[in-house]
């Protein structure tokens, strides 16, 4: 089975960087977010180091990492994912002040990654999988048709996922398609708001957990839902849903202003443990999209030429 090689992230955007593991880490810059960060701590599960830096300037904050997850993961190369993981060479720079617009920017695949994790592991939660419109012909890797396949929230294609909702690329790169539970684990914050990493934009991204009033950090704690639901009617020449039930394509999936707190990139904009006077965040969940699919910040992305778009209705 061939798998689809995503791109490398271009020129990202990043605030801040926080403490992964105490072990064989060393931290400066204890004033308000920690400015300076690196770890090298030996992966038992693949006896690999998992190494990151983050680094800062007067204007912008570096991240290099070698994209060696710094918890246990599963099995790979396994029988729906042939990649080994093995050690990446991983760069990008984040501007300080991260810039709210009123657009959305697509992002995953070929025209970068939607951000990476504080371990330095890549986000990119959507597939290279697609069908055409019989669903008679489908490929991991190739262009049968418009139909994009979800790694996640389906049951039709196996594409070999961890327990951490991650797999590994063609190119070795590990990296995650919705919540790592194994990093979580090792954050073990619990429940609670909790910070995980920075998109491509720069704003900060947090798993599962918020405030249920996002402006009042005393309020209690909630799970985040993202406001995307599928679609009552499949679109035009798509698959049977006897074949593929609603679901199985991202094409499937409609925003619905409302449904949630959470907007078509799978944030709000409120106050943070790390951010008490509030900025715009995104939130992993575990419903779709999982990960956030746009980011709403400025970001310089890929020229490459991104998959075709789903129809609209």
């Amino acid at each position: 089975m061939n798998w689809l090689k995503f791109g490398s992230i271009a020129t990202l955007a990043l605030i801040a960087c926080s403490p992964i593991s105490t072990t064989a880490a060393t931290t400066s810059g204890t004033s308000g977010i920690l400015c300076d960060y690196s770890q090298n701590v030996l992966n038992t599960s693949l006896n690999l180091s998992s190494t990151v830096k983050w680094s800062c300037t007067n204007t912008s904050r570096a991240m290099t990492s070698n994209g060696i997850p710094d918890h246990t993961v599963g099995a790979f190369p396994n029988a729906n994912n042939p990649s080994k993981i093995s050690a990446q060479s991983i760069s990008a720079t984040f501007s300080l002040a991260p810039e709210k617009t009123s657009t959305t920017t697509t992002l995953g695949g070929p025209r970068g990654a939607l951000g990476y994790m504080l371990n330095g592991v890549k986000l990119d939660p959507d597939t290279g999988g697609n069908c055409n419109d019989s669903g008679s012909n489908c490929t991991m890797n190739g262009n049968a048709g418009q139909w994009r396949m979800e790694a996640l929230g389906q049951t039709s294609f196996n594409f070999g996922v961890d327990s951490n909702l991650a797999h590994v690329q063609p190119t070795g790169e590990y990296h995650y398609h919705g919540i790592p539970e194994g990093y979580l684990s090792k954050l073990n914050k619990g429940q609670a708001m909790t910070l995980v990493g920075w998109a491509a934009d720069g704003f900060p991204i947090y798993a599962r957990y918020g405030y249920t009033t996002a402006t009042d950090a005393t309020s209690s704690i909630k799970v985040m839902t993202g406001s995307y639901r599928t679609k009552a009617t499949p679109d035009a020449n798509r698959p049977s849903t006897s074949l593929y039930p609603m679901g199985t394509f991202k094409n499937d999936w409609e925003y619905v202003a409302g449904l949630s707190e959470l907007d078509e990139c799978n944030g709000r904009t409120g106050v943070t443990p790390e951010f008490p006077n509030g900025t715009y965040h995104y939130y992993a969940t575990d419903t779709y999209p999982f990960l956030q699919r746009c980011v709403k910040g400025k970001v310089t992305v890929s020229n490459t030429q991104m998959p075709p778009p789903p129809p609209s209705r």
